[in-house]
């Protein structure tokens, strides 16, 4: 008994220095960098998405991908495994016979956060939580390479860009985009080839970005190729694999081939597009753009200077990283959109290649003194004190640069967060629609088709009211892709340019009911709907405007109180 007593604190003290040790350990010093950065990046995320207490932020597409998770969670209770048939735009390309989801993974993953008594706070939890893995993943991409001054480039990564905290925050699938780049990166750097193709396979589920995957492992192929001289074809192989089964594999097969090629033929394009589209395919002002992104643009002038190709083994991963983010940034500068994507790519480049740099400058001036000493005669005349004077010098210095550096990154990481959360925060109101969307839903037969006048308020309308179907919605060029003739009509009836508009939206259309905001942009169609007989106004907030069409033409309506012959209010005091 005296024996077995006695071993027990032993043990219990070989744990402890066990612990001791690891917590001295580079081991442990990894993992409080990990769980600081993901600690801060949550923290960022949750306070840039409650900055608003509707569904973030400037479009509308987060109420459709809420709306249409729940539908397809409604389906699979039903034991319904089949995705639904989507009714609500009949006169696009997403009618009911060749709708694709293309998001279709990721509208799973929002299942569980439909699940929320008020579906609108779900998808700010979820857009937290996709947030911030995605930014999470590059950080630690940065920490598993073992890249000096971690929490510098966290900071980096964090401060890169205004837009990209800004859409990293909506409500739809670009997180994972970066999540499954960073993936993809990552089992390329290793080696491991084969788990690209079900990466593969899942981003085309996801995302039909999924090309950006392929793009990352053809630019792999070829840094290959050119630092160590050899072919390394299985890297592209298996993702092209991978993409091509997502494709086929799929409940929307090959409908999904032809909307693919239909984006991809309309929005990447270098002039300018066939119909107006989302803000979001235009360039950025050029000003705006240096303003936006300086972090991440002064990110790739440094990378660019530090970079060096004279090793070529050792500059395979700067050089990936070269490449990829430079035409991330051209892409950028074509589409605001790719403001996902360029900015913390620069950071990781930034980040490999100063590693790099650093790395080959440090091979004789981080050795022990003695070990100086010893080498002394095949170096220089220098004493081992001068030596380590210098050394000393030059910490010192890198130190004092290091500071400056994070406190830049913090004074612009500052900036950026006051602004994104004021554009957050301008967003419009959780409930906007909503009292004209119940309203129709009391009011109009479920299945009637509602001339919306403008497209991107669809995601709204479907999401307070899915009992009714839609003219246009989600992108113009989908009425455009199915209809061109069509698609022109409706440009020139809810701009203004056609008077007598009631006949045709009946007779082309096939729609007796009109939804339309109250902003300035449908000013002129309201005006000529007044005049033109055709129309009685039947519910009127301050935020839309709902109207049915008569059966025949009658009387003009009376113009509202306060505006003149042009629907002004009359309360502009601009001369």
């Amino acid at each position: 008994m005296e024996e077995i007593q006695e071993v027990a604190p032993t043990s219990e003290l070989v744990r402890t220095n066990s612990f001791r040790t690891w917590l001295k350990s580079e081991s442990a010093v990894r993992a409080s960098e990990l769980a600081v950065g993901a600690l801060a990046i949550g923290i960022l995320f949750w306070r840039l998405q409650f900055a608003t207490t509707a569904i973030c932020c400037g479009d509308f597409d987060g109420y459709y991908h809420m709306r249409w998770a729940r539908i397809l969670w409604e389906n699979i209770k039903a034991k319904h495994f089949r995705p639904p048939t989507f009714t609500w735009l009949p006169l696009t390309t997403l009618n009911a016979g060749d709708y694709v989801d293309h998001h279709l993974l990721f509208h799973a993953l929002l299942i569980p956060f439909t699940w929320f008594r008020d579906m609108q706070t779900g998808a700010k939890v979820a857009t937290v939580i996709f947030a911030s893995i995605a930014v999470f993943a590059c950080y630690w991409l940065i920490v598993r390479y073992e890249i000096r001054y971690r929490l510098l480039w966290l900071l980096a990564l964090l401060a890169c860009s205004a837009p990209f905290l800004y859409r990293m925050n909506m409500t739809k699938a670009p997180p994972f985009a970066i999540l499954f780049l960073v993936i993809g990166t990552y089992l390329m750097f290793e080696r491991k080839h084969w788990q690209l193709l079900p990466l593969a396979l899942i981003f085309a589920w996801t995302y039909d970005l999924f090309v950006l995957l392929v793009l990352a492992a053809g630019i792999w192929t070829t840094v290959v190729g050119w630092t160590e001289e050899r072919f390394e074809w299985r890297p592209l192989a298996y993702v092209v694999a991978g993409c091509a089964l997502g494709l086929i594999v799929n409940p929307y097969f090959p409908h999904n081939l032809h909307l693919f090629w239909e984006h991809a033929r309309v929005k990447i394009t270098p002039t300018d597009f066939a119909t107006k589209v989302g803000n979001e395919w235009y360039p950025y002002d050029t000003r705006e753009f240096l303003a936006n992104c300086f972090v991440a643009l002064v990110a790739m002038f440094a990378g660019y200077l530090a970079f060096d190709g004279s090793d070529r083994k050792a500059s395979k991963k700067p050089l990936y990283f070269l490449v990829l983010s430079t035409l991330l940034l051209l892409m950028n500068l074509r589409w605001k959109r790719f403001a996902e994507y360029f900015p913390p790519f620069a950071i990781l480049f930034a980040a490999f290649t100063f590693e790099q740099y650093w790395r080959g400058r440090a091979v004789f001036t981080r050795l022990p003194d003695h070990v100086l000493q010893d080498l002394q005669p095949f170096l220089d005349r220098q004493e081992p004190t001068d030596v380590a004077k210098e050394n000393k010098n030059a910490e010192t210095w890198r130190t004092v640069k290091i500071a400056l550096a994070a406190a830049g990154l913090a004074v612009i990481f500052l900036i950026n967060v006051h602004q994104t959360t004021g554009d957050i925060s301008g967003s419009d109101p959780r409930d906007y629609y909503a009292q004209g969307a119940a309203w129709m839903r009391a009011n109009i037969p479920a299945g009637q088709l509602v001339f919306n006048t403008d497209w991107d308020d669809f995601p709204r309308l479907f999401y307070f009211d899915p009992t009714h179907a839609y003219v246009s919605g989600l992108d113009p060029t989908y009425l455009l892709d199915r209809n061109p003739t069509l698609s022109q009509l409706y440009v020139e009836i809810t701009t203004g340019e056609t008077e007598d508009a009631g006949p045709l939206i009946r007779d082309r259309f096939g729609a007796q009911w009109v939804f339309t905001d109250t902003t300035n942009d449908h000013v002129s169609f309201v005006d000529n709907a007044r005049r033109s007989g055709w129309f009685d106004i039947v519910y009127e907030d301050k935020q839309c405007r709902i109207l049915h069409l008569r059966h025949t033409k009658g009387v003009p309506l009376p113009e509202a109180d306060g505006e003149d012959s042009n629907g002004d209010t009359g309360n502009d005091n601009s001369p």
